[in-house]
C-alpha cells in the first residue's frame, strides 16, 4: 500500500504574502481521495522526531536556536519569514514523516510526504523558506539505523539542492544530483557531485532526453540501495519563481520516467514534494497530484 505522510500542521498558515504556496498542501489531499486514488488507509501522521536524528544531519548550536526561537535576527531573515514556535514544529514533524516513508518505502517500494524537499536547509543555517533538511535527515537516519549504506539524492526541483550539497560534501556515501535552472535562485550554487544547470525555457523534450540520458548510467555507476527524490513542480513554464519552459505533460513524463526506473531496478524510494509557484493552484495541485497517480500506478 503507498503510504503517505500529512500531519494537519503542514497546512498553518504563513504570515500575509507567503500564504498562497501552503494552499496546496490542503489541496493536495483533498483531491487524491476525491478522484479516489488514495483512501485515508493511504495516509498517516508524523509527529516529533527524537533530536538526535535531526542533530545526524544539523548541528547542535544551529538547532538549538531554532527550536528556542533564538536565531540572529540575520540569521532568521535568511529564512524568509517570521519565525514562530509552530513553524519550528511543523518543519521537525515533516522530517518525522520524510523519515517514516524510509520505513514504509523499504517494505512497499515507495513512500511519499505531501510536504518536505526542504533542500535549502544547511547543516548550521536555514535559507529560502527551509530550515531543516528533511531528505538530509532521513538519508542520516537510515544509515544510521543500518538500512542503507549507499544513497541517491535526485533532487529535480527548479532551484539546486545547496544545503543538501553542503550537508553531504565529502560524504561519498550519499551521492547528490542537482539538475535545475541555471539562473534560478540560489545564484551562488553550491557543487553538487552531479550538477546540471538547465537554461531559460528548457522544453520537455530537452529537459527529458538529458534525464533520460543521465539517470540510469549514474544508478548503474554509484549502485545506491535507496533514493530520495526532490520532485518539485516549479519546472513548469507557468511557475513564477522557475525559468523553465516544462507542461504538465513534460512534468508527468519526468515522474513517470524516476519511479518507473525505480520501480524496474527495485530500489526503494522517498518522495518529497517540493516546490510549485504558478499563480494557479489548479496547475500546483494537479502536477503534483500526478506524481501519486504514478505512484500508485506504477507500485501498485
Amino acid at each position: 500500500m503507498l503510504k503517505i505522510a500529512f500531519h494537519p500542521i503542514y497546512k498553518h498558515p504563513l504570515p500575509e504574502g507567503h500564504r498562497f504556496p501552503m494552499m496546496k498542501y490542503e489541496l493536495l489531499p483533498q483531491q487524491l481521495l476525491h478522484e479516489g486514488t488514495c483512501s485515508s488507509e493511504n495516509f498517516f501522521e508524523p509527529s516529533f522526531p527524537e533530536d538526535r536524528h535531526i542533530l545526524a544531519a544539523h548541528d547542535e548550536s544551529y538547532y538549538n536556536a531554532l527550536k528556542g526561537l533564538e536565531l540572529k535576527p540575520s540569521a532568521a531573515r535568511k529564512i524568509g519569514f517570521p519565525l514562530s514556535n509552530e513553524l519550528v514544529q511543523r518543519e521537525r514533524i515533516i522530517a518525522d514523516g520524510t523519515m517514516q516513508c524510509c520505513t514504509f518505502a523499504l517494505s512497499h517500494g515507495i513512500a511519499m510526504n505531501i510536504a518536505g524537499g526542504t533542500h535549502h536547509a544547511y547543516s548550521n543555517r536555514g535559507e529560502a523558506f527551509c530550515m531543516l533538511n528533511d531528505q538530509a535527515i532521513a538519508a542520516r537516519y537510515l544509515q544510521k539505523q543500518g538500512l542503507a549504506k549507499k544513497i541517491l539524492i535526485v533532487d529535480l526541483d527548479v532551484h539546486q539542492g545547496n544545503g543538501t550539497a553542503e550537508i553531504f560534501k565529502g560524504d561519498d556515501s550519499v551521492f547528490t544530483f542537482s539538475m535545475h535552472g541555471a539562473s534560478n535562485y540560489p545564484f551562488k550554487k553550491e557543487i553538487s557531485d552531479l550538477d546540471i544547470p538547465l537554461e531559460k525555457g528548457t522544453n520537455d523534450g530537452h529537459y527529458l532526453s538529458i534525464l533520460k540520458e543521465i539517470l540510469p548510467k549514474l544508478i548503474e555507476k554509484e549502485s545506491p540501495d535507496f533514493i530520495f527524490y526532490l520532485c518539485g513542480v516549479d519546472i513548469l513554464e507557468s511557475d513564477k519563481l522557475g525559468t523553465l519552459g516544462m507542461t504538465l505533460e513534460g512534468c508527468f513524463e519526468r515522474d513517470r520516467y524516476v519511479l518507473q526506473t525505480c520501480k524496474n531496478l527495485n530500489i526503494p524510494m522517498q518522495c518529497s514534494m517540493g516546490g510549485g509557484y504558478s499563480p494557479d493552484i489548479k496547475i500546483i495541485v494537479e502536477a503534483h497530484a500526478n506524481t501519486f497517480r504514478l505512484a500508485q500506478d506504477i507500485f501498485f
